[in-house]
């Protein structure tokens, strides 16, 4: 088993403590070797212990993480956020390539965030493309946190092998593939994620985009029209044809109508 070292930087002290405990009993692969009250402790840490995990909060007073990670070489660490942010900047967490963990930590969700982090640490040093994209990720989550317009702009989409920054108004539609996702781009490219359809759903709340059935979200901006002619069917703008499911009809057709009214 290859180890890492990790450092946890929360102004909580029962935080601190407590994560400690969990990632001796659950992730045996990770050695904590130093915890740190603030951002300034954090960097001494940094300075004299060679780290490869951070474990770091998003809201501390005086300096945040996200002002602390401008201060450090940020493409030298793995990074999961500690935070007790909901709504919103959840969702950007969600949406992003970036591990997380919610106060109070949950043993189960720890053992999964250090999983994915651990992996996407060995991925982005094995190549300069990913950790170019992992940065990417890191600065547009802090542009959807800090930003007025709560609407996510960019999403880091996760693959079997990496992942890739999406703009959201790219996307046509998004369609279930067991557990994962094919997401059709236009322009007819599409990339299949690793994530499922509903953890899609939950992250593009968004008026543009609606399931029409239990395998497929689209955005509405690429509907052409829709047709129940021998079933119920919506056309895209490349001659795509999706099928509606029963269920989902009327409140397709009250969509459309609040949609073509914004447009207006």
């Amino acid at each position: 088993m290859k180890f890492y070292n990790a450092v946890i930087i929360d102004d909580e002290k029962n935080i601190r403590e407590g994560l400690t405990l969990l990632l001796g009993e659950y992730c045996p692969e990770i050695n904590v070797c130093g915890t740190a009250a603030s951002a300034r402790e954090g960097r001494d840490v940094l300075n004299t212990r060679a780290v490869d995990i951070i474990f770091l909060d998003i809201s501390m007073p005086g300096e945040d993480g996200f002002t602390f990670l401008k201060s450090i070489p940020r493409e030298n660490f793995g990074i999961i956020f500690i935070t007790a942010y909901q709504e919103y900047a959840l969702k950007a967490l969600k949406a992003s390539a970036i591990d997380y963990l919610l106060k109070p930590v949950n043993a189960l969700e720890l053992r999964d965030a250090v999983t994915k982090a651990v992996r996407y640490y060995e991925l982005r040093h094995n190549s300069v493309e990913i950790s170019k994209i992992y940065e990417e990720s890191l600065d547009n989550l802090h542009e959807h946190i800090r930003s007025e317009d709560k609407q996510i702009s960019k999403i880091t989409v996760t693959e079997q092998f990496g992942f890739r920054m999406v703009t959201v108004s790219d996307l046509m539609y998004l369609q279930a593939d067991s557990n994962y996702t094919i997401l059709h781009l236009s322009g007819l490219n599409k990339i299949v994620s690793t994530r499922s359809l509903g953890e899609f759903e939950k992250i593009l709340e968004h008026p543009a985009f609606f399931r029409i059935h239990k395998s497929t979200i689209i955005n509405m901006n690429y509907l052409q029209g829709y047709s129940s002619f021998e079933g119920s069917f919506a056309e895209l703008t490349d001659g795509t044809r999706l099928s509606i499911s029963r269920r989902k009809l009327n409140d397709f057709r009250e969509i459309v109508k609040q949609f073509s009214k914004s447009l207006e």
